[in-house]
């Protein structure tokens, strides 16, 4: 009697075994995932910060180099307070816009009107421009940009303003570069026309600021 109950004991033991061991291996195999899962996750987290760090390091060894690579000393720009008496006598103004020094010479100082051959004070005046180009700024560039006011073409050769502003500031780079020996590879030329006005175009005194030749000294 006693050997049949320990059978039977041992036989609902193994069936007690028999039910729960899958459940049991399908709980571990989930855990095991669940691991793999949260390590790969963990590895790609790792491998961008990585990368991340990596980026980082070769901008500070790029910002290092640079840093530490000589430098050729720039001309100094003048402070916008600085007078220029030879260019204030022969009407051209000057001053710093957006870091660059702008020298500014009117039509009425240049030009005829409605014409882009200079006139004799307009060469005057552009030899004092070269002189203090060459003596403050000898280093730098120029960019030599033409103006006008916005009042339509009427009688001029020219079909637009913004021809007529071209042909001003290739007249000024011309003659910079064959009587005042500006190197013609330091200048660039613009157009703007009536587009980028410092007056209102209403009244005459307006128009007039608004027609003009600038020199702008371009920082390296």
């Amino acid at each position: 009697m006693k050997l049949v109950s320990t059978l039977v004991a041992s036989l609902a033991l193994l069936s007690a075994a028999a039910c729960t061991s899958p459940q049991q291996y399908k709980a571990a195999i989930d855990e095991k995932d669940s691991q793999i899962r949260r390590l790969n996750e963990e590895r790609a987290q790792l491998k961008a910060q990585v990368q991340t760090l990596k980026s980082s390091l070769d901008q500070a060894n790029g910002a290092l180099a640079e840093a530490s690579a000589p430098k050729e000393a720039a001309a100094p720009m003048p402070a916008a307070e600085q007078r220029f008496p030879e260019l204030d006598e022969v009407g051209v103004s000057y001053g710093m816009r957006d870091g660059n020094m702008v020298i500014s010479v009117p039509s009425t100082v240049t030009f005829p009107a409605g014409q882009a051959t200079l006139s004799d004070e307009g060469k005057k005046a552009l030899k004092k421009v070269a002189s203090t180009l060459k003596k403050e700024y000898s280093s730098m560039k120029y960019s030599i940009e033409g103006h006008t006011d916005a009042d339509p073409i009427k009688k001029s050769k020219f079909s637009s303003n913004r021809e007529l502003s071209v042909m001003r500031a290739m007249a000024v780079l011309e003659f910079l570069v064959s009587e005042c020996d500006i190197a013609d590879q330091k200048c660039v030329v613009a157009g703007h026309g009536q587009y980028d006005p410092v007056a209102g175009n209403d009244k005459d005194a307006g128009k007039s600021k608004n027609r003009r030749v600038e020199i702008v000294v371009m920082k390296d």
